[in-house]
């Protein structure tokens, strides 16, 4: 068994040993030189400085409005006029119904 996995090591050595490794080509980079600066154009001028304005003043505050009158009292004094008493009733029968009864 010691002689096996020795052997299997040796035979896979040489078997990769015997590959032929291919060399890869790189194709040169394109380098792309740039031409020669041009002139320098004429310089813009210079925008105006805007004024400084001044802050505006606060306003005043409102006054403050007046309290409204009092509502004028209602005829006679405010009271209204009494009732009369009830008067009795004649021969007339109320039947009140029995309550539902509850489910």
């Amino acid at each position: 068994m010691k002689y096996s996995i020795v052997f299997t090591a040796v035979l896979a050595v040489l078997a990769l040993g015997a590959c032929e490794k291919k060399t890869i080509v790189t194709p040169a980079a394109v380098v792309t030189v740039p031409g020669p600066a041009g002139p320098a154009g004429a310089t813009g001028s210079t925008g105006q400085t805007g004024t400084t304005g001044s802050t505006g003043s606060t306003g005043a505050t409102g006054s403050t409005g007046s309290t409204g009158d009092t509502g004028a009292t209602g005829a006679s004094g405010g009271t209204g006029a009494t009732g009369e008493r009830g008067k009795t009733g004649g021969d007339t029968v109320v039947v009140v119904p029995a309550p539902a009864p509850a489910r």
